[in-house]
């Protein structure tokens, strides 16, 4: 699952807030589980899936990028793509 992306996000999470650069699969996973700001969330459960489907080979990496996009937008985090 630490399937890198050809562009990595920005991401301002934690407690207390600060960036952090998502550059993998793995990475963006792991923001989502431990470090986000909420427990669940259209978008957030739907970058879970997506992440997981990269680790088993039935989606891209940018798939698993672009939803972690979403969920971050959804949650209101503070992004730079």
């Amino acid at each position: 699952m630490n399937t890198p992306w050809k562009k990595p996000v920005v991401v301002s999470v934690g407690e207390p807030p600060e960036e952090t650069v998502i550059e993998t699969t793995q990475a963006a996973a792991w923001a989502m589980i431990e470090d986000w700001p909420t427990e669940d969330g259209t978008f957030l459960d739907k970058a879970l899936e997506i992440c997981a489907a990269v680790d088993a080979g039935r989606k891209k990496p940018e798939d698993a990028r672009q939803a972690f996009v979403d969920a971050a937008r959804e949650a209101g985090i503070l992004i730079r793509a």
